[in-house]
């Protein structure tokens, strides 16, 4: 059985610091590194139905999104191989490694028809977090660092991420195509059922 608590403690001092610093980048970022850092501390709360590795394709799986889209909480879970492509966010965003190990290259645009200009390149073990945002450095791809298991990294967003309009970028030739992401799951986690908790009480 997960620890659910632990990511409803995490959902509650989100929210908190989204009402106290949602406008200031900055400071959301500082706080939301925090909190997200004790988040993935321990790996015994996420529920099992939201690490489940696809043979095609990585998944996303929604665990929390804010009622006024002001931030969401995801799953991501690579296969051994799977990659991204090449995609911003257009949104400020946290990723922080619960299990495995994840390689990130980042990228710029070189200009119109011109091939993506790699800028960089580094591999995020457990418990490091990584900050994106168009302020930052925005586009990347993300791929599993491990060849024989899952990585699962759980991410934060400053909206409802899988209906953000976003793009992906043609390496070889820069073009630009829109893409929504979505989700991967149809139920979100009980978060709050604390009977069990209230009873024993």
């Amino acid at each position: 059985m997960a620890n659910i608590e632990r990511l409803r403690r995490f959902i509650q001092d989100m929210t908190r610091a989204v009402e106290k610093s949602g406008a200031d980048e900055p400071a959301m970022l500082r706080e939301g590194k925090k909190l997200l850092a004790g988040l993935i501390a321990r790996d015994d709360w996420l529920p099992e139905e939201f690490a489940l590795s696809h043979p095609d394709t990585y998944r996303q799986y929604l665990l929390y999104c804010d009622p006024l889209e002001r931030f969401s909480v995801v799953s991501f879970v690579w296969g051994p191989g799977q990659t991204t492509p090449v995609h911003d966010h257009t949104v400020w965003g946290l990723v922080g490694v619960l299990r495995g190990a994840e390689k990130c290259e980042e990228f710029e645009r070189a200009g119109e028809n011109q091939p993506m200009r790699k800028t960089g390149e580094h591999r995020i073990e457990p418990g490091s977090i990584d900050a994106v945002s168009p302020a930052l450095g925005d586009i990347h791809t993300v791929s599993n660092a491990l060849a024989d298991r899952p990585s699962i990294s759980i991410h934060v967003y400053g909206a409802n991420i899988g209906a953000v309009k976003r793009h992906v970028y043609v390496r070889e030739t820069g073009e630009i195509k829109p893409f929504v992401s979505g989700y991967s799951n149809s139920v979100l986690p009980n978060l709050w059922d604390r009977s069990a908790e209230v009873r024993a009480g």
